[in-house]
């Protein structure tokens, strides 16, 4: 069977139709936002019962404070990471067409994409566990405090 006969299967074309839809898209972020939030809303639950029902030490406060710290630090990030994406390949996209308007021949252009690429990467990820540290470190703050309060006003 010659190369040019082949065709895909019909599924493949179903899947590659559905996927290049932006709504199909939306719905995907919806639906992984939608269960990041009932995850970290149960996780929050269980911690809060968790502190509850231990005892009046500050140890309890200071852990529960660390994990809802790390999982809304965990989230952010996610979330910034979606928004980040996007902006990130359209950024990647205008310089690789513009250093082929300078008339770079296209072994270099894959050369300097890559390189491109590599430092876009390097740059976001830094930004994003800059932001997600931050935010993980003012919810745990919070938190503790949060928590040594309802502690003091159970007393």
């Amino acid at each position: 069977m010659s190369m040019a006969k082949m065709e895909a299967p019909s599924y493949y074309l179903l899947l590659l139709e559905t996927m290049s839809k932006r709504r199909t898209w939306v719905c995907i972020l919806v639906l992984v936002y939608g269960f990041l939030f009932t995850c970290s809303w149960n996780f929050l639950k269980s911690v809060i019962l968790w502190y509850e029902s231990s005892t009046s030490s500050w140890w309890p406060a200071l852990y529960a404070s660390v994990a809802l710290g790390t999982v809304f630090g965990v989230l952010s990030m996610a979330a910034a990471l979606a928004v980040v994406v996007p902006a990130m390949v359209v950024t990647w996209i205008a310089v690789v067409v513009l250093l082929a308007f300078l008339g770079k021949p296209r072994k270099t252009l894959v050369v300097e994409g890559r390189k491109i690429t590599r430092e876009i990467l390097s740059f976001v990820m830094r930004v994003l566990l800059r932001k997600g540290n931050a935010v993980a470190a003012v919810c745990a703050v919070l938190g503790y405090f949060a928590l040594g309060r309802t502690c003091k006003g159970g007393d």
